[in-house]
């Protein structure tokens, strides 16, 4: 249930940021939930190889280049997506790589971790 809360709040995020930022285009909700899902699924199979083979860099920068990671998996899901689902610039996948972060860290923290004790 969890995993689908959080597929359907990357979906809301990603329809938000279409409407901020006009480098970042969404042809709808229901590809943006397809987006999110495939992004979930890079996460799972792709993302931990990415996070092994880029280790020292990562120890290195204490972390931050976890977001570059997270960047280059929203790229990713671009490429699967095709012309539903653009981002046009490495940037712009950074800067959503940081804003979803950040708003996944807030909710986990507050809403999903008052489910988590109910």
């Amino acid at each position: 249930m969890r995993w689908l809360i959080s597929i359907f709040i990357n979906a809301i995020l990603f329809v938000a940021m279409a409407g901020f930022f006009h480098s970042f285009e969404v042809a709808s909700f229901g590809s943006a939930i397809v987006a999110s899902f495939i992004l979930s699924i890079l996460n799972v199979l792709v993302r931990p190889i990415l996070i092994i083979l880029t280790l020292p860099i990562t120890v290195l920068t204490l972390g931050i280049f976890l977001l570059v990671i997270n960047a280059f998996t929203l790229l990713l899901t671009d490429r699967i997506m095709g012309d539903s689902f653009q981002i046009h610039s490495f940037g712009m996948a950074f800067l959503m790589a940081v804003i979803m972060s950040i708003t996944n860290i807030i909710l986990q923290n507050t809403i999903l971790q008052k489910n988590k004790r109910a």
